[in-house]
């Protein structure tokens, strides 16, 4: 306790790091108090919480929004259309040619992407803008939350409001970013995800407690999700490190180069982007579920994260694209030629080409470990639904959501690490390493 203290102290001391804290804390209860803000035109005490849809893609977005969808907001789509658009573009600079030279360009490469991803973020804005007020027409027609006086315009005023919610929340992760503390989209999904967790924790709650068994069976679900979210921080911050030396070089009296490095190969480089990709896959046949006939046991099936069959194609699914997404986002090739730029290499492996094919084969070995292992975490939500455990609690012992959460919390936490190892402190562990502490340079997420 005494050392956690001394750490706070320090991190409060450093007045850059307590005004970046202080703006990181004040944009997100800006994003929190917008997303109660319901749309124009809507009677927020005729929302029937009955319609309200939490699964499937629609359940994704309302756990990234923290709720916004459902009710209706301002922020309703969050961050997930500049999300949409940053993945495309990312696609984009690995398989266009225009878009890679754009890329090495250095900071003026990166600002015109930015532009380039910022004006598709008004495009998909706009095209999920008029599916999402269509839904919400349907969905209230019944209860009659819809207000008659705004009945003759509520389309168009609710796609000028969504789309500029959309684009506002934008302009928050942004800012974070450049003046808060972390990646301010990402901790915009996390805060989304995590303000779900005190509702579902006492619904948990509320239902193991009517027996005094249940109790004990609560305590151990509580041990189990500690369990799953130690797995996730292995998962995250596992690495293969490779051995790398760098020749000497003289320069006139000076000695250079002959330092013995390593190469962190992560096991799961690829992040969340495969489950997101898989999710997205799996929702597809889902949409068919409401127009089949003849019983549809494979669509109904799809819908159900519980069912063994669902369970079997999503891991097969995420496997696929883990391999799929590493393979565009890692380039052997490359790091074999910075390696030789700098007079660096494998002990026993000849420059050139055999180094990118013994990287390569190496991130082929410790991929399908990876690959098995989020697979795991992706359906670890129906397995532990099947075993009583509420639907909305059970979301956070596995999938997306776990996954980002722990991730964000890993950098916000190398970020306060790495600010305090740059002004001569202690970090803030006195045993154990997160990824950064090795060095006082800043880090780049």
């Amino acid at each position: 306790m005494k050392k956690l203290i001394q750490t706070l102290k320090n991190i409060w001391s450093i007045e850059d790091l307590r005004g970046k804290i202080l703006f990181t804390l004040m944009m997100i209860a800006i994003y929190r108090l917008g997303s109660h803000i319901v749309l124009p035109g809507i009677d927020p005490t005729k929302i029937d919480a009955s319609t309200q849809n939490s699964t499937g893609i629609l359940g994704l977005i309302d756990a990234f929004s923290g709720g916004a969808f459902n009710n209706a907001s301002i922020f309703a789509l969050g961050i997930m259309p500049y999300i949409s658009a940053s993945i495309f573009m990312q696609l984009m600079t690995v398989l266009v040619p225009s878009f890679q030279k754009m890329q090495k360009e250095g900071e003026s490469g990166r600002k015109k992407i930015n532009q380039y991803t910022r004006y598709l973020t008004v495009i998909v804005t706009l095209l999920q803008a008029s599916a999402y007020v269509s839904y919400l027409q349907g969905m209230f027609a019944q209860s009659g939350a819809i207000m008659p006086a705004f009945s003759g315009y509520f389309w168009l005023s609710c796609l000028l409001v969504l789309t500029a919610g959309t684009m506002f929340v934008m302009w928050i992760g942004e800012k974070i970013t450049d003046n808060g503390l972390g990646n301010g989209t990402s901790l915009i999904i996390m805060i989304g995800i995590i303000a779900r967790l005190p509702q579902s924790f006492i619904q948990e709650l509320s239902n193991k407690s009517g027996r005094s068994g249940d109790i004990l069976i609560f305590i151990i679900e509580i041990a189990i999700l500690i369990a799953i979210i130690l797995g996730c921080v292995l998962l995250i911050q596992g690495v293969r490190k490779v051995p790398v030396n760098y020749a000497k070089q003289i320069v006139g009296n000076r000695q250079f180069g002959g330092a013995r490095q390593f190469l962190p190969l992560k096991v799961n480089a690829a992040g969340v982007m495969p489950i997101i990709f898989a999710q997205a896959i799996i929702f597809i046949p889902t949409i068919f579920a409401n127009f089949s006939t003849t019983g549809g046991g494979f669509l109904r099936a799809m819908n159900d994260h519980t069912n063994i069959w669902y369970m079997l194609i999503y891991s097969i699914v995420v496997i696929g694209f883990t391999f799929l997404y590493t393979a565009l986002i890692f380039n052997p090739k490359q790091i074999s030629d910075n390696l030789k730029q700098n007079n660096g290499f494998i002990p026993g492996v000849k420059p050139g080409q055999p180094t990118a094919d013994y990287i390569g084969t190496i991130m082929d070995r410790i991929t399908l470990p990876g690959a098995f292992l989020l697979a795991f975490v992706g359906i670890l939500p129906g397995i532990v639904d099947s075993f009583g455990v509420t639907s909305q609690f059970s979301t956070f012992f596995g999938g997306t959501s776990l996954l980002i959460m722990v991730g964000v919390v890993l950098d916000t936490l190398q970020q306060i690490e790495t600010q305090l190892l740059m002004r001569q402190y202690d970090g803030l562990m006195k045993s154990g390493r997160l990824q950064g502490r090795q060095s006082a340079s800043p880090v780049q997420i």
